[in-house]
């Protein structure tokens, strides 16, 4: 009898982001990503969310190293956080750790960690894990699926893809190993696999056809200087707008210190080429005619300090938008940032810019798999089980019904959520429920968990605001010494409410004057009185619920 093998999810599984899950065979485990999520509009003050990283912590011990599928945030970001509290290698392609080394280096962690690239088509053991790499194409390149090759069959782990028969780069999906591989004894016990897009019908469009999209903008706009905004890490999107540009004539400039580090990184490693004579830096912008010119810059979510959002804030040092301009947002709203977006768009236009998206142009492609592509794996594959991961919940159920529609029978489909264990044995496959702890690590500035206590506060501040009263007493008596004084941010605007101020400041003066007269002379009695009576003036009054906070002094 063969030993179980568990696979754990971490995040990921219901939502888009904090990518992290983990398979544990013969004692040891491999993790898989450890991505990050951007805050929701609930999450005030907060900048990142990760993945509740406790099982991992408590686990240290037992940890064999971290596999990075690709470079992007959401399956990398969180990587720094992990390495504060554990030393682990991180395996994955040179691209996927040069983009994340920069990170892990900011926050002062590289000491904790090996960064050790594999390649395409290779066959590696980590510890007990017997993983080979397979290439796929998805928006960044140099991605990867995995098989894990465990004492319960192969395990398939998709990484983010989608199979481009035309990728910019050449680097398609390798359907061929995957067949291979689905074709050894025993075939593919499990699959993991994307689930992004498993709600869109056919096939996701090729890389290539942004470039033809990018191409006819910078045509039908001759003598208008073109400002596209990217994600940094998206080396294809970049070396196509690049190539157009330099068709036309125009020099680049590259704005943004994330997209001045990945363009440099690719470009060591022949991924991006472009001829120097070409380039320009930030400051010779303003040094040509606006249709010699092209800027690629970071910003495309919205990001309040991005070159894009500084630009359409008229806070840029370079660079002034105005009716000069074609600015083209070349990605889609990550969920979450459609509002930052937005606003950022509409800036943009007041200043007089043409702005061009991806609902009015083919100015952006997926790189996640669609229907038909996913049907395309499912069959190759032809896995005894299937888990859907990667995706809200709706898109875990779409892709679920995909795999029964190709013959995966339904007792052999599990949608799992995070903090959920598969476990494949002799028997079958089972669901641990809650298996792992999986909430959300919320990240605000360096202060890792502000915990939902603190989110909680913030909402309740945000929404009906602050109220403070100061209230002077006598040390020994405890009597009232002067008028309470009232101080508010958010519940009324102070020098247009004097007359509802002074009648507060009287309903708590009474309430604290009654406290020596029913023995109450204890600070925190008269903290307790003040809070009630000013609470429940503000209640009667307006209606209204802002947090109160009674400030008692002793003279």
């Amino acid at each position: 009898m063969a030993e179980p093998v568990r696979v754990v999810f971490l995040g990921g599984l219901g939502e888009i982001g904090r990518n992290c899950a983990c398979i544990e065979s013969e004692g040891r485990i491999l993790v898989i990503d450890c991505g990050l999520m951007f805050p929701d509009a609930d999450m005030p003050g907060v900048d990142l969310v990760l993945p509740d990283l406790t099982y991992l912590r408590d686990n240290a011990d037992r940890l064999e190293g971290v596999y990075l599928t690709h470079a992007h945030e959401d399956h990398a970001g969180g990587l720094a956080f992990l390495l504060r509290d554990v030393s682990v290698p991180i395996f994955g392609s040179e691209l996927s750790l040069a983009m994340a080394r920069n990170r892990i280096a900011e926050a002062g962690v590289l000491g904790n960690t090996e960064l050790i690239a594999v390649h395409d088509g290779e066959r590696r053991d980590i510890g007990p894990f017997d993983v080979t790499f397979v290439p796929v194409t998805h928006s960044v390149p140099h991605g990867f699926a995995a098989a894990f090759r465990t004492p319960q069959g192969t395990i398939i782990h998709t990484g983010d893809f989608k199979l481009d028969l035309t990728p910019v780069d050449g680097r398609r999906t390798d359907l061929k190993l995957l067949g291979d591989i689905a074709s050894d004894a025993g075939g593919v016990r499990l699959l993991l696999a994307d689930s992004t897009n498993a709600e869109r019908p056919g096939h996701t469009p090729s890389e290539r056809t942004v470039g033809a999209a990018i191409r006819s903008l910078f045509r039908e706009h001759p003598d208008k200087r073109v400002v596209v905004a990217s994600f940094a890490s998206h080396v294809h999107r970049v070396q196509q707008v690049a190539e157009v540009a330099f068709a036309a004539g125009r020099r680049v400039a590259f704005l943004g210190r994330s997209m001045i580090n990945n363009v440099a990184t690719a470009r060591e490693m022949g991924l991006v080429r472009y001829p120097d004579a070409q380039i320009i830096g930030p400051d010779e912008i303003a040094q040509y005619p606006p249709g010699e010119v092209c800027i690629i810059c970071t910003g495309s979510q919205g990001e309040p300090m991005s070159a894009l959002a500084l630009m359409a804030a008229h806070e840029h040092k370079y660079v002034s938008v105005g009716a000069d301009d074609v600015v083209v947002i070349s990605a889609h709203a990550i969920p979450g940032n459609e509002s930052n977006v937005s606003r950022v768009i509409n800036a943009l236009m007041r200043a007089g810019a043409l702005v061009v998206h991806d609902r009015v142009a083919a100015v952006h492609v997926s790189g996640h798999a669609s229907q038909d592509e996913l049907k395309t794996l499912l069959n190759l594959l032809e896995p005894e089980f299937f888990v859907p991961v990667h995706g809200e919940y709706r898109h875990l159920v779409a892709h679920a019904a995909l795999a029964r529609e190709c013959g995966v029978p339904a007792e052999n489909v599990r949608i799992c959520e995070d903090g959920d264990a598969v476990v494949l044995s002799d028997t079958g496959i089972d669901v641990d429920r809650g298996a792992a702890p999986a909430g959300y690590l919320y990240v605000d500035g360096t202060v890792g968990d502000v915990g939902h206590g603190v989110l909680r506060d913030r909402r309740k501040l945000a929404e009906e605001g602050l109220v403070v009263v100061i209230v002077t007493v006598d040390a020994q008596t405890g009597e009232l010494v002067n008028e309470p004084e009232i101080v508010t941010r958010g519940w009324v605007y102070a020098p247009e409410a004097e007359d509802l101020l002074d009648q507060a400041s009287e309903r708590v003066a009474a309430a604290v004057r009654e406290a020596p007269l029913d023995g109450t002379v204890d600070l925190d009695g008269i903290r307790r009185r003040a809070r009630r009576a000013l609470g429940g003036f503000i209640d009667e009054r307006t209606r209204r619920r802002p947090q109160v906070i009674p400030v008692v002094v002793e003279v």
